[in-house]
């Protein structure tokens, strides 16, 4: 039975199982302060009920609805969407905006740290990570442990503090992890050799991108594949023109826009 696994578990008692059934301690979410005490107490009054399979099966369906949101989420980000409002981000290598509904998602240095400025007296926290909580607390973190809470009120701003070694690293990691087909002639193309195109075309309703190795293969797709007169997409920037339903936008060059839109990673083995 499910309570009288999640008893064994977090009694401390668990010698009638085997070894290599126990349960790591980090296998399962750490419970902080009085949760643990709050938790023996649910399951005392659930098992009173018998009530724990129900809200077992419940948890599970609330996780597996979570992973679902988050899947489509992610499948919204890699088509360049904004997964609040749908419409097209401005990309970049380690972050993405909305200008629709000011949405925002970016990366956090793995080997800096964090300063957190406040508004009076020039004082600032150092800490490993912060979180902004959702009533606009921020909570820093040094190490696993919680060393200050800010109130919205005192905070100034908060700093990354990214070096140069790990922002180099994490941009090759990327390049070496994606490859980049030319539109024409199927080779691998590189953002940072001569003669590499990339250009954006809707033959249909949708926006597409191309990338090119080559002005000769960039030639021989135009003349292939001209494009409708009206649109004329190989000349108009896509900034001024509203004809067909947006992917991607002109701001975004080379590698940060390649890296980005993951248009191919590079297969394992």
């Amino acid at each position: 039975m499910a309570i009288s696994f999640l008893r064994k578990l977090f009694s401390g008692k668990n010698t009638d199982m085997p070894p290599s059934e126990l349960p790591s301690p980090l296998a399962e979410a750490i419970l902080h302060d009085d949760e643990g005490d709050r938790f023996q107490l649910d399951l005392h009054t659930l098992d009173a009920q018998e009530d724990g399979e129900r809200v077992q099966i419940e948890a599970d369906r609330e996780i597996r609805t979570a992973a679902e949101l988050s899947l489509k989420r992610l499948h919204v980000l890699q088509r360049g969407r904004c997964p609040q409002c749908g419409d097209s981000l401005r990309q970049h290598l380690f972050a993405s905006f909305c200008d629709t509904c000011g949405w925002s998602s970016y990366s956090m240095p793995r080997r800096g740290s964090v300063r957190v400025h406040l508004n009076q007296d020039d004082v600032c926290i150092e800490g490993d990570r912060c979180y902004v909580v959702k009533d606009g607390v921020t909570i820093i973190l040094r190490g696993e442990a919680v060393v200050a809470r800010i109130s919205p009120r005192a905070l100034g701003w908060i700093e990354y503090v990214w070096n140069a070694e790990e922002i180099e690293m994490r941009e090759k990691q990327i390049r070496e992890r994606l490859i980049v087909p030319c539109g024409w002639c199927n080779k691998e193309t590189d953002a940072d050799k001569d003669g590499f195109h990339m250009v954006q075309v809707a033959f249909g309703s949708t926006q597409e991108r191309y990338c090119f190795c080559s002005d000769e293969c960039y030639e021989a797709f135009r003349q292939m594949y001209p494009s409708r007169v009206h649109r004329n997409c190989y000349e108009r920037a896509c900034e001024t023109c509203n004809l067909c339903i947006k992917r991607y936008r002109d701001e975004s060059e080379g590698i940060r826009t390649l890296a980005k839109d993951l248009l191919r990673t590079r297969k394992q083995g």
